[in-house]
């Protein structure tokens, strides 16, 4: 969803301060080489003391300058070329992974990753969801995020947007998921799914 601006009140006396923050927010992203990780808990409790802020907002904005990269405009895929076959598959314990194809676009591709189980089974039924949040990784030249995705009993599958677009002779890539413990976190949970393609 575009952001709409939420009101049409600004206080132009604040301008200059709110300039000076972006600057340390550049400044923050170099001396961390951005990746600031997140202030320990007892920094945000004196800070929001000695500045009279409450500390979940403080909470909330350091846990917003973590996720900048969410924030990167993404590319819509357009103008759609073909399909590239892929149908591999990997399987971990009682999960069955899937990439069946590649969709080529002029400007991105898109790989659907699937998650197949069987709910009949004493490991799987006794959780709701087998899985948490995978991202997927090919190499730095590649942008990936995950578009939209859903799961049902049983199965499970999502998109992912891939720019610039992928070579249509995909020999060689490595298309590797890693799994974390929710979105936008730097909790891996060890599970990593690769798939090598030929």
């Amino acid at each position: 969803m575009p952001f709409e601006r939420p009101t049409e009140h600004y206080d132009e006396r604040i301008s200059k301060i709110d300039k000076q923050i972006c600057e340390m927010l550049k400044l923050r992203k170099q001396l961390s080489n951005n990746n600031p990780g997140f202030p320990p808990f007892e920094y945000i409790s004196k800070w929001a003391e000695t500045f009279e802020l409450y500390e979940d907002f403080l909470k909330a904005v350091f846990g917003t300058l973590r996720s900048e990269e969410h924030f990167k405009p993404m590319v819509e895929p357009s103008d759609f070329r073909n399909h590239i076959p892929v149908l591999k598959s990997v399987e971990e314990g009682s999960l069955f992974y899937t990439i069946n194809s590649i969709r080529q676009y002029s400007n991105a591709s898109v790989v659907t990753f699937s998650i197949d189980w069987d709910m009949n089974l004493s490991e799987a039924s006794s959780i709701s969801k087998p899985y948490n949040h995978f991202e997927l990784q090919i190499g730095e030249q590649y942008d990936c995020r995950m578009i939209h995705g859903g799961s049902h009993s049983g199965h499970a599958s999502y998109n992912y947007v891939v720019s610039p677009p992928l070579p249509d002779k995909t020999s060689g890539l490595e298309l590797m998921f890693i799994e974390y413990s929710k979105p936008f976190s730097d909790k891996k949970t060890g599970t990593k799914i690769v798939f090598r393609l030929e």
